[in-house]
């Protein structure tokens, strides 16, 4: 008896599959294309296509005895599993005190068992967080300074990633009234580096924040950054179907990111300078992780089965390259677009360097920001600080809620 998987099929029949397997494909084969032709190409036509995209070396943290920060305190989102999970084994390893920001303590407890696992030396936290909730990432922050304060360390942090995300197949509303996967992987990022810009300001060394885009802004012809857009419910931003288009959705969502990467680039390491910050995008590309779990599966590992067979898939451990690329590169790269390990940078599409659209954008989140930010003040005045950090000390795991200690046994 042969089973008919139905939700695969319907899902075939719609528009957003065929996007995806055409638009995304496609967007993917440009970039790789670009990063393998254009230096070339700019070789022979300098005049026509400008010079060659530059490489950047990675430039490892290495503080002499009188550094004020003998070891760099980096956080990064999304980091229970995938590429948040693999950039923090990563920067375990060249000496970084590792914050995991994730939403769910079970996973982050297993991500730095797994850490600890390959790296004794690894300097890890973790603490629970929901990148889709300002009032989660109010908390948090909170959290991080009284954290900081106890802890004895410098109020600052050197490097923060923002990696969450998600592709969420059906229309799903916040808390704060958007759109999830818009919340989860722009505006929450847009809204965590806001908050956390003081710390990462008062770094006594140069700081850095890089935001983890996608290939697939490129399927993102034209974008209307209102108010209107971001905050309705199914946010449609380019066509006015009453079904939720997923696909484009999660386009707009990291092309709205990089265009907040780079005017977060004009603002401070262009117009500001004095605050020593730099910002990257980072594009990892396809990569072998668990973001499609919303799919059939069956979809999804045809999906895999592609990639693969086109050589354009990688593993969590190959994909990450370029974020820890961006994360150490010198800080002359900043506004730069990095893919495909080794330095590399490529440019993004061309719609994405408009910089009226990119102030219109920000003007327009850091509004719903305030917005935001003004109905749950009133609510942290009345709240504990609820620091919610798991700490590793002697083999064991120590959880942290509002001042009630749950130790848990970890074998190695």
């Amino acid at each position: 008896m042969v089973v008919v998987d139905w939700e695969a099929v319907d899902m075939v029949c719609s528009l957003e599959f065929w996007r995806m397997a055409v638009c995304w494909t496609l967007s993917l084969l440009y970039s790789h294309l670009y990063l393998l032709l254009a230096p070339r190409l700019s070789a022979l036509f300098p005049s026509l296509l400008g010079p060659k995209p530059p490489r950047f070396p990675r430039r490892r943290f290495a503080p002499g005895p009188s550094s004020p920060i003998q070891r760099p305190l980096c956080v990064v989102t999304g980091a229970s599993s995938g590429l948040g999970a693999a950039a923090a084994r990563a920067l375990a390893a060249e000496g970084y005190h590792v914050i995991l920001a994730g939403r769910n303590p079970q996973t982050l407890f297993k991500t730095i068992q797994e850490i600890k696992k390959h790296n004794q030396n690894a300097c890890v936290d973790a603490f629970q967080v929901d990148i889709s909730s300002i009032h989660s990432i109010m908390k948090f922050e909170s959290s991080i300074n009284q954290w900081l304060e106890e802890s004895n360390l410098h109020p600052s942090i050197q490097l923060l990633i923002n990696n969450a995300g998600i592709l969420a197949k059906s229309s799903r509303v916040t808390a704060d009234g958007f759109d999830q996967m818009m919340e989860t992987n722009y505006l929450g990022a847009f809204f965590l580096t806001n908050i956390m810009l003081p710390l990462l300001k008062n770094s006594l060394v140069p700081s850095r924040i890089v935001n983890v885009t996608s290939f697939t802004h490129r399927s993102v012809s034209h974008v209307d950054a209102n108010m209107g857009n971001l905050a309705r419910e199914n946010l449609h931003c380019l066509s006015t179907s009453g079904k939720y288009q997923f696909a484009q959705t999660y386009e707009y969502s990291k092309f709205c990111t990089l265009l907040f990467s780079y005017e977060l680039h004009r603002q401070l390491y262009v117009m500001d300078p004095a605050s020593n910050v730099s910002i990257m995008a980072a594009d990892p590309g396809a990569v072998a992780t668990n973001i499609m779990r919303e799919l059939p599966p069956s979809l999804k590992r045809l999906a895999f089965l592609v990639l693969g067979f086109l050589q354009l898939l990688q593993s969590p451990e190959i994909g990450v390259d370029s974020i820890i690329d961006a994360a150490l590169a010198p800080p002359e790269a900043s506004g730069r677009y990095f893919f495909g390990a080794n330095g590399r940078t490529i440019k993004s599409s061309p719609v994405s360097y408009d910089a009226r659209l990119a102030e219109t954008l920000w003007l327009t989140s850091f509004k719903l920001f305030e917005e935001c930010k003004a109905r749950v003040m009133p609510l942290k005045l009345h709240m504990p600080v609820e620091l919610a950090a798991q700490q590793y000390s002697g083999g064991s795991v120590k959880a942290i809620y509002s001042g009630a200690k749950i130790s848990l046994s970890c074998v190695f």
